[in-house]
Parts: C-alpha cells; structure tokens; sequence
C-alpha cells in the first residue's frame, strides 16, 4: 500500500480530527448530561482555552506543521503536558462519549483519538528539527496524559 502524501497528511489529519468532534456533537442528546460528566467536560474546555491563551505567541495552527515565526511554549498547561489542547478534547468527548455509548459515537471517538495520535506522531519529530531544546522538553513532559502517554 502506498503511503500518504506528507503534504497532504496534515490536512487528513486535520480533517479526520474535525469529522470525530463533529460527529460527537452532532449525536449527542442533550436531555440527560451527568453532572460528573458536565464537570470533566468543562473541565476539558477550560484546559483547551488556557492552552490556546498560552498558545498565542507561538502562531496557533490547527494543521499539525510548525508556522513560520513560531516558538516553543513551555509555560501555561505547557510546562506539564506537550499537547495540552489535544488533552482537552479527551478529556470533553471521552465523558459525553461514556454518557450516550454507541457503536456510531464510539467509531467517531476513535476517528477522534486516531487523529490525535497521528497529530503527535507527525508533529513531534517536526518540532525536535525545528527547535533545538525540544529534546530536553520531552524528557520532563508527557505527551498528552500526564504519567500515562
């Protein structure tokens, strides 16, 4: 099988991303939310908005590729976790996922996890080329779960 254009990736990626949170929002009853899953969920949206405020001088891009003039951010949700803002969105859609389970949701949590995943696997070797101290960040941090992944 032949592999992937790279220069398309970023955009499959992107896509498949976009296509698992729409799905999960779309089929998601909004009758009946568990207050723990209320909690974690906003939970989940109050880290990706401290993630995306501290994201801010490093030139935010939904594509998994490094924008011109962007820097390093270890400060914020940075410090901990490399990734923080796909960590948000586990930790919104995983709990509204577990609130309303079906086979549908659960392909769309999984379209969702996979793109994360393959965001991390693209991006990661991107930033170690791009800045010199990213090698030591990775040692102190985790990429996503702190003290699992």
């Amino acid at each position: 099988m032949k592999r992937l254009d790279s220069k398309l990736l970023p955009f499959v990626l992107a896509g498949l991303q976009i296509l698992g949170i729409s799905a999960l929002l779309v089929t998601q009853p909004l009758e009946y939310i568990s207050t723990i899953v209320l909690i974690v969920s906003i939970s989940g949206i109050f880290l990706g908005i401290w993630s995306l405020w501290t994201m801010r001088k490093s030139r935010l891009n939904i594509l998994p590729d490094i924008r011109k003039g962007a820097v390093l951010v270890t400060s914020g949700p940075y410090y901990l976790i490399r990734h923080p803002m796909y960590t948000s969105l586990l930790l919104t859609f995983i709990p509204l996922f577990l609130n309303h389970p079906t086979g549908f949701r659960l392909g769309a949590l999984i379209v969702l996890i996979s793109a994360l995943v393959g965001k991390i696997r693209y991006e990661e070797p991107l930033l170690r080329n791009h800045f010199p101290e990213y090698q030591s960040y990775t040692r102190r941090t985790w990429k996503m779960i702190p003290w699992v992944y």
